[in-house]
């Protein structure tokens, strides 16, 4: 199995109103978060450029299925856009105190989401993320998040992280090694940077064998 790069055509289509109130009162939660609070492994996406990213996968049917899930979710902004966008949502985050604040945000605009405090890293996956490297966030602690959304990665369809530089590597392999075949990686970079993967496999097809004619 190997990823493949996607084209995805975005378009300068505006958010919805709706939208754009949804999107100004995050932005205003989490000015307060982060002016109360000390969660320096926090920086929030490009909200209005992931709604337009997500729509045109959407618009452009570029996805196998409509599961979708963040890896490090944070404040759960983007899996709520996911949701508007009708995408059956969900996201995983290491840092308690912002499943709490996804969630709240979630039930206020009563967004049919599911948020679980663990990491993205499946159960038996330490090793292999271990021998990449070292990271200033990533952990492997509270492997049960899977459990807890009773899905496996091979079940989703679309994929969201917004990776520390460090982590890129792993969270391309991680995708790789243990998503499905169709699966679609949309990963954030900073300054309006979005990239997309699709999951392919190498396997070719062999030619059909032709049939002798009857003589």
């Amino acid at each position: 199995m190997s990823l493949r790069e996607l084209l995805v055509p975005i378009t300068d289509a505006e958010p919805t109103p709706e939208v754009r109130r949804f999107l100004r009162d995050a932005e205003r939660r989490i000015d307060r978060f982060q002016s109360a609070a000390q969660v320096p492994a926090f920086v929030p996406c490009d909200y209005a450029t992931a709604y337009t990213v997500l729509r045109a996968l959407t618009d452009n049917a570029l996805t196998r299925g409509p599961r979708f899930c963040e890896w490090g979710c944070g404040f759960g902004v983007v899996v709520d856009l996911a949701a508007m966008l009708e995408f059956d949502a969900c996201g995983i985050e290491i840092e308690g105190t912002l499943v709490d604040e996804a969630r709240r945000l979630a039930e206020d605009y009563d967004l049919p989401v599911e948020f679980v405090h663990g990491s993205f890293v499946p159960p038996g996956a330490e090793d292999r993320v271990h021998k990449a490297g070292t990271y200033s966030w990533l952990t492997t602690e509270g492997d049960q998040a899977y459990e807890e959304l009773d899905l496996d990665i091979e079940d989703l369809d679309v994929i969201f992280a917004y990776p520390w530089p460090d982590e890129e590597l792993v969270v391309y392999d991680l995708f790789e090694h243990y998503a499905g075949v169709g699966a679609v990686l949309a990963t954030y970079h900073g300054s309006a940077e979005f990239r997309f993967r699709r999951k392919v496999s190498d396997q070719k097809k062999r030619p059909k064998r032709k049939r002798p004619r009857d003589r």
